[in-house]
């Protein structure tokens, strides 16, 4: 009867209780050295490279590539020093504008050469101006000072404030002539002086104006010999004195041998025909006197007045003739500015266009600059090309700022790995990677952490929003001929290394209302059993308490369970370090499966 009901009881575990839990593949919890690391995928590329792109400026119609290099090209030393042309665009177009240009060029060049001689010629005419001028107002005031003498003059000239108008007209030639007439005339780069002279560097508008005071002279008090200097006033007052007191010796003499010979004819001795003649002569004298008087009257009333201010109205409209001839000299050595200026800025202007279609010429050969493969356009492994790109090869358009050849440094390779938010506080610069290549299974390369992204990633953002990921770098060491660009290969992370933990497949554990669960396998029925975690990687996690060395974990849940439990059992933790996303690794599945 026991025998019976022992036989029962097992053919109902095998073929209800212990059915599901006896297919469900196992794992023994391991008790060692666990490396805590982060796999992913990405391409190799070179960490720097020359990026050659089309800098020829010919529109929206973009240019055609004439001649290219073979893509996989080596350049080699010899190809840089020779300045081998990996690519020729079509410079047709360009050619045409060059030959348009250096028309304008010339053009230019004539009209600032022309510019240039009017300015040297209106320098050296305003400068014989200047001093015509000058020297007339110098001769006015020296006629002032011969008529009137230089003891006089003086004290008028600073009496009426002729003296400072002076000194500002000559003060301001002085300055003038100092600055005056150094202009950049050569072509750009060169600076010569033109000439100097007497006109201001500076605009008709901003020219300082020289008052020329209205002298009103009395110069009647003037009219006497005593007063005056030594001058042609003082010398014409003597003369007609000089005059005067000749006839008025004469007259004296006259009327004493004109009285003596009334006395002489009186007593009979003289006839009467002496008489009269000393009569006539008396009066013919008394006439003189009357004469040189009535002549030095009239040249101290009118002559003398008028004569000193002809020479002070000559010396003071010579003043103002002096400062006109200095204004228009400014306004006609603007003009002559401004026509070189307008004709230096022309020919600037059509000698950067000359320069920049020449440069935009030899831009149309790119040469070789730096070893190493060439490969076409930006280097992309995806073959898409953006923009209305056309794929770079003999006869394509491209366009301003496309690239067209890159050339990679072979000497310094890296990957380049998207990083998921979950694990990218654990990555950080430094960090040392293991490195595999797909077509080099065999092949393990190390590297180093060398930049990680602060931002996610934008190109990711748009096309996946949900899944936030940071480009990372990784360096890889030393020299490898057979590492190329674009290869595929796998990264993987070396965060950190637990020396003594258990661990099991990250499948192994499962998320129950905000806590982790394990399935323990033994008896007639798996064991429920809650467990600690610690670190984790994509194939192991990390158990702190809750399961010992050896106990065997089902790598999925209990067909019972699931069925029962149902979404309450798969709902993912809430907080994201209780359970990580683990996807499907097939070498887990495998390490279970040998276990």
């Amino acid at each position: 009867m026991v025998g019976v009901l022992l036989a029962l009881a097992g053919w109902w575990w095998l073929g209800h209780g212990g059915k599901s839990d006896a297919k469900t593949p196992t794992f023994a919890a391991r008790r060692g050295p666990l490396e805590i690391t982060v796999l992913e995928g990405g391409s190799l590329q070179a960490l720097e490279s020359q990026e050659i792109k089309c800098e020829v400026r010919v529109g929206y119609q973009g240019t055609k590539i004439l001649r290219i290099v073979e893509e996989g090209y080596l350049v080699t030393e010899e190809d840089v020093k020779t300045n081998k042309v990996l690519c020729e665009l079509d410079s047709s177009e360009l050619q045409k504008q060059i030959v348009q240009q250096e028309i304008l060029y010339q053009s230019a060049e004539a009209s600032l050469t022309d510019a240039q001689q009017n300015y040297e010629i209106q320098l050296g005419q305003n400068e014989s101006d200047i001093k015509a001028a000058q020297q007339k107002t110098r001769f006015a005031r020296m006629d002032f000072d011969k008529f009137l003498g230089d003891t006089i003059t003086p004290a008028l000239i600073v009496q009426f404030g002729l003296d400072k108008m002076l000194a500002t007209l000559n003060t301001n030639n002085v300055e003038e002539t100092a600055h005056a007439g150094e202009v950049s005339t050569g072509k750009p780069g060169d600076t010569q002086v033109v000439g100097k002279t007497n006109v201001p560097a500076m605009s008709p508008a901003s020219a300082p104006e020289v008052l020329v005071p209205q002298v009103l002279v009395d110069f009647t008090k003037f009219a006497d010999i005593n007063a005056l200097g030594d001058g042609e006033a003082k010398q014409k007052l003597r003369k007609l004195q000089d005059d005067l007191q000749v006839a008025e010796k004469e007259l004296g003499q006259a009327r004493t041998a004109l009285e003596g010979t009334r006395r002489l004819f009186e007593k009979g001795f003289v006839p009467k025909t002496e008489q009269v003649r000393d009569e006539i002569s008396y009066e013919s004298s008394r006439l003189k006197v009357q004469t040189a008087e009535t002549a030095q009257a009239l040249y101290l009333k009118y002559e003398f007045a008028k004569s000193a201010e002809e020479a002070l109205s000559k010396f003071v409209e010579a003043a103002r003739d002096q400062d006109k001839a200095r204004r228009v000299a400014i306004s006609k050595l603007a003009q002559a500015r401004a026509r070189l200026n307008s004709a230096q800025g022309q020919y600037e202007v059509q000698l950067r266009q000359r320069k920049d279609l020449t440069e935009q010429q030899a831009k149309c050969s790119l040469l070789a600059k730096k070893t190493g493969l060439v490969v076409y356009g930006s280097g992309r492994d995806d073959g898409v090309y953006y923009g209305g790109e056309e794929r770079v090869r003999e006869g394509a358009t491209v366009r301003e700022r496309q690239a067209i050849i890159t050339i990679p440094d072979m000497t310094r390779m890296s990957v380049n790995v998207k990083i998921h938010e979950s694990y990218i506080k654990k990555i950080r610069k430094g960090l040392k990677a293991r490195i595999t290549v797909d077509a080099f299974p065999d092949e393990t390369l190390t590297g180093e952490i060398t930049k990680v992204g602060v931002l996610p990633d934008s190109a990711n953002r748009w096309m996946s929003p949900d899944i936030k990921v940071y480009l990372t770098t990784i360096t890889i060491d030393g020299t490898h001929d057979w590492v190329k660009p674009g290869m595929s290969s796998k990264v993987e992370i070396m965060v950190n290394k637990l020396e003594d933990v258990v661990y099991v497949p990250v499948q192994a554990v499962s998320p129950d209302n905000g806590k982790q669960i394990c399935y323990v396998a033994g008896g007639f029925k798996a064991e429920r059993r809650e467990v600690e975690i610690g670190e984790f990687t994509d194939e192991f996690i990390q158990v702190k308490s809750g399961l010992k060395e050896g106990e065997r974990v089902l790598l999925r849940l209990p067909e019972g369970v699931e069925s029962n439990r149902g979404e309450k059992e798969n709902k993912p933790s809430e907080k994201e370090n209780d359970k990580p996303a683990a996807p499907s690794k097939p070498a887990a599945a495998a390490t279970a499966a040998k276990s």
